[in-house]
């Protein structure tokens, strides 16, 4: 919820800045004026007459650029500033249109809900909040106003901005999952055109010039993909499932900004239009944030200046464009993915294809993030050792990289590279229970509808990928992007020199902010897998499992009358004990050793002789029936042969499910149970898809 001084539409008036979207042919070649709308407007409080169709029509392509249309439902991430006010405008005219004014029992526009956080950082931000809210709904839209829970205490000074955002996110999706909402639209402008991952800009920041883009991307090393800024449209997936019951699909958020070919001073010309009233955030004085101390620092700048930068961004995004389509092309034809949790890279395809190195950079990048579900970026030298794995045709090496294993695929003779998980790797927090339910009766199913705006927009994005001559960074790094640009003719000399101070001072920023945030990510749920082996499991609950499967388990009706004593019938001492609860883990070099000595046991007495070598677990059947361990015995050796057939590095990331003293009762993913009772089902459904989230560049 953004704070400060509430401003009403009289307050501000300034240059407008209005950019008409154009197909790039390429776009950094085009002048930049000669993309925009440029007037000067009266500095008195006098206000000029506003445009408001050329905004609608504006906005209304840019969301069919999406694939979006009148019908679908939208929510929108609200703070009350002048460019979220400006966006529930332009989506409320929108709707309107499209929907001949259809409204809810309410009197609401039907499919529009405003999202308002309420940080609870201020005394007075649940007040904004309810301000915000009667403020929107003079526009005819439905809003949720939702507070945050600081429950692991508020953040310390210097990591505010990072957490309400996350928290922010985190409640945007539960809103939109609780509404059945697939699509949320954010009010980033294209003076907020900076990376979505940068650690210091707000979700919803404020006059950030776009020379901030540059400068605290290059601070950061960000690469190409980096300085390209945000996406388009992009996707983000709840960090919970969604039922207790059952596996439901991939539920990704679309995440669209439709005002990034609009300025700060078009939403300030919007909200004059339509007589609004908004609130100042007072953060955007603050030197905390490089965003700001940049922005003063260029005050005075000329718009040649600025307008530099910009083309320097587009070829920036050009270049993403171009990297992204080919890396669609190679998983699509390189990369086999194995239910059981691991990807086979085709190196020979890779080899003919002859791509650039920041294409395949990005590809390894993309596969390895799927298959540890790691989604952070491969920086410096991982990515030029990945790079270097991937041209070693044929590969003789296995290596561990960015929390996955890497070796030749068995049998492949080195022209196929296995990558499978790595399990000793730190990563964040891998098991979590669902709690949050999916109520599947609603009226709208948003799973097949997002997959048809993705599919609408990715169709008009493809239109636009350029040829590779045009693209112009292909073959430079992020610390050279500026000496090209000015060879290129992009920049001036004044700009390039300009620019190279200002990154020199950033950098000694960025630095010492670094070593603080690093110590703050320690203390957010980073664990190592070995050092907690495994997790808890109810009856009946879904577990997801290292971000990859998920897993749930149920007993049988015979089983179930043994548990409550209704029966004699059934093994419950080898399923549960006395409680309802198992433990998930990885599979180890036990599991191995011991399906291999029950698939050769024939008799209880040859268990027990067992119970030394095997650490008292096989014994612990000793008060099983012959029948449950003629059951257990023959799904043995069914899952050795299985086993077999799976490459070792890969058997490790296997989910296994054992009782509270430690014994294997199952291995879903190649169907060994160790009782006839126990009903297991795993399937693998990585939280987020090969290829990482649907974002477009256009």
């Amino acid at each position: 919820m953004a704070g400060g001084v509430i401003l009403s539409s009289q307050t501000r008036t300034q240059t407008l800045l209005f950019s008409i979207p154009k197909l790039p042919s390429p776009l950094w070649k085009l002048p930049l004026f000669s993309r925009q709308f440029l007037c000067k407007c009266s500095q008195t409080t006098q206000v000029a007459a506003v445009d408001l169709a050329k905004y609608k029509e504006a906005f209304s392509r840019r969301m069919d650029m999406a694939g979006l249309k009148p019908h679908h439902r939208v929510a929108i991430g609200v703070s009350g500033g002048p460019d979220s006010m400006a966006l529930c405008a332009l989506t409320a005219f929108w709707k309107g249109q499209g929907l001949d004014g259809k409204c809810d029992g309410d009197g609401f526009i039907d499919g529009v809900l405003a999202i308002i956080v309420d940080h609870g950082l201020r005394e007075e931000s649940t007040e904004e909040a309810s301000i915000v809210s009667n403020r929107v709904a003079k526009m005819g839209i439905r809003s949720d106003v939702a507070c945050c829970d600081w429950s692991d205490g508020k953040p310390k000074q210097g990591h505010v901005q990072e957490a309400a955002r996350e928290l922010r996110y985190r409640i945007f999706q539960n809103v939109c999952v609780k509404n059945q909402i697939g699509v949320l639209l954010t009010a980033h402008h294209a003076d907020d055109q900076v990376c979505a991952t940068a650690i210091y800009f707000n979700f919803h920041s404020a006059a950030v010039y776009v020379v901030c883009v540059l400068i605290c991307l290059l601070s950061r090393n960000s690469g190409i993909l980096g300085l390209a800024g945000m996406p388009f449209t992009s996707q983000i997936f709840s960090a919970h499932t969604h039922s207790h019951t059952e596996v439901s699909r991939n539920y990704g958020i679309l995440l669209v900004r439709p005002l990034l070919d609009f300025s700060k001073e078009d939403m300030y010309k919007i909200c004059q239009g339509i007589d609004q009233e908004w609130v100042e955030d007072p953060t955007n004085q603050s030197l905390l944030y490089a965003r700001n101390r940049i922005r003063m620092s260029l005050r005075d700048a000329s718009w040649a200046f600025k307008n530099e930068l910009q083309a320097v961004i587009s070829a920036c995004r050009e270049t993403r464009v171009y990297i992204d389509y080919v890396c669609r092309y190679l998983m699509s034809k390189a990369v086999t993915v194995s239910h059981l949790g691991y990807a086979v890279i085709d190196l020979e395809i890779l080899n003919q294809s002859k791509v650039e190195d920041i294409c395949l950079s990005k590809f390894i990048s993309l596969v390895l993030q799927f298959i540890s579900q790691r989604h952070r970026p491969l920086r410096g030298n991982t990515s030029k050792l990945l790079v270097g794995y991937m041209h070693s045709f044929p590969c003789k090496t296995s290596l561990t990289a960015a929390g996955c294993f890497l070796s030749p695929a068995p049998g492949s003779g080195g022209m196929k590279a296995l990558v499978c998980c790595s399990v000793d790797s730190f990563l964040p927090s891998n098991v979590g229970l669902s709690h949050q339910h999916f109520h599947a009766e609603q009226e709208h199913s948003t799973p097949d509808e997002i997959e048809q705006i993705i599919a609408d927009g990715k169709s008009y994005a493809d239109r636009l990928v350029p040829n590779a001559s045009d693209v112009p960074f292909l073959e430079v790094t992020s610390n050279s992007v500026l000496t090209e640009a000015r060879r290129l003719g992009m920049i001036s000399e004044s700009t390039h020199t300009k620019l190279l101070s200002l990154q020199k001072e950033e950098i000694e920023h960025f630095k010492s902010k670094s070593e603080v945030k690093a110590d703050y990510k320690t203390k957010h749920g980073i664990k190592s897998v070995s050092t907690s082996p495994s997790e808890p499991l109810p009856l009946g609950q879904i577990c997801c499992f290292m971000n990859r499967f998920f897993i749930t388990w149920k007993l049988s009706e015979v089983s179930k009358e043994a548990l409550e004593g209704k029966s004699r019938c059934g093994c419950k001492s080898c399923i549960v004990g006395h409680d309802t609860v198992l433990e998930v883990r990885n599979m180890s070099e036990q599991d191995w050793l011991y399906l291999s000595d029950l698939s050769k046991s024939r008799t209880l007495g040859n268990i027990q002789e067992q119970s030394n070598s095997l650490d008292r677990k096989v014994a612990l059947r000793k008060d099983e029936t012959d029948t449950c361990l003629d059951y257990a015995r023959v799904s043995a050796q069914r899952a050795l042969q299985s086993l077999k057939s799976i490459p070792a590095a890969a058997r490790r990331g296997l989910p296994v499910l054992v009782n509270s003293q430690g014994l294997l009762l199952s291995i879903p993913s190649i169907d060994y149970q160790g009782c006839s009772c126990l009903m297991v089902s795993a399937t693998f459904k990585p939280k987020v898809p090969l290829g990482g989230d649907h974002s477009s560049f256009v």
